[in-house]
């Protein structure tokens, strides 16, 4: 069932107010926004703190930036929205937001493109980082375009992600994951460093992908070649040997 600008509004809203609710954002971080029917772009305005969106201060833009809504500005990086919206014409929904985890990823320029997570191998495939480009000048959508056909995420150097989907709920709750693998991986580097999947595996989870949700997963990457296969035994091992040592020092 085709949704209608109602059903959008409702969404973009409803998104917003999960990624504050969230602490994907802050202030007046962030902007969400939805293609319509009719081919325009609902948007979120600028200076808007995301808690505090509604329905009736959303943006309407052409497909070339001109606005529709004249009462009030659209957000800042609404030219990285028609960006995304023009080279994935299959995009209905695009979220940007500064998730701490990925964005610390971001700020220290380390994309998140080991084959670890089968979530993300079959959701998003790799979440490649993006050039530093300034903050709303049309540089940012420009930086997006060598990964948009490969990718449903990217990290933006020292400023946050972008994630977008058939839908803003998907292309929310792709943000969601994306923070998501960011602090697990956080949290195996603390633990000694992720351990990529065998490529056998990665390749029996693209070909579950197709057969079993109906989709192709995106490209990702192979594992890095200095990082050695790790049993579960090992890592079980590792954990032990972390805890003990952390009681160690408690004591």
């Amino acid at each position: 069932m085709d949704q209608t600008r109602s059903d959008i509004s409702e969404a973009i809203v409803l998104a917003c107010h999960r990624l504050y609710a969230k602490g994907l954002v802050t202030a007046t971080d962030g902007n969400v926004s939805a293609r319509l029917p009719n081919g325009n772009v609902l948007i979120t305005p600028s200076a808007v703190n995301k808690g505090d969106v509604r329905a009736r201060l959303l943006v309407e833009l052409r497909p070339d930036g001109t606005p529709v809504t004249l009462d009030r500005k659209a957000s800042t990086e609404a030219g990285m929205h028609l960006a995304i919206y023009r080279e994935r014409p299959d995009v209905h929904g695009v979220v940007h937001a500064h998730p701490p985890y990925a964005t610390g990823f971001a700020t220290a320029r380390v994309p998140l493109t080991p084959n670890i997570f089968p979530e993300v191998i079959i959701g998003l495939g790799d979440i490649p980082l993006a050039p530093y480009a300034t903050p709303s000048t049309p540089d940012v959508g420009t930086s997006l375009i060598p990964f948009l056909r490969t990718s449903d995420a990217i990290l933006l150097t020292n400023h946050g992600a972008v994630t977008f989907g058939a839908t803003v709920e998907e292309a929310y709750y792709k943000m969601e994951k994306v923070e998501h693998a960011a602090h697990i991986t956080f949290v195996a580097r603390l633990l000694g460093g992720e351990r990529p999947l065998d490529p056998r595996d990665v390749e029996r989870l693209r070909s579950l992908s197709a057969t079993v949700y109906g989709k192709a997963p995106r490209q990702t990457s192979e594992p890095r070649g200095n990082q050695a296969d790790v049993s579960e035994e090992d890592v079980k091992k590792l954990i032990r040997t972390v805890l003990t040592e952390s009681g160690r020092r408690d004591a």
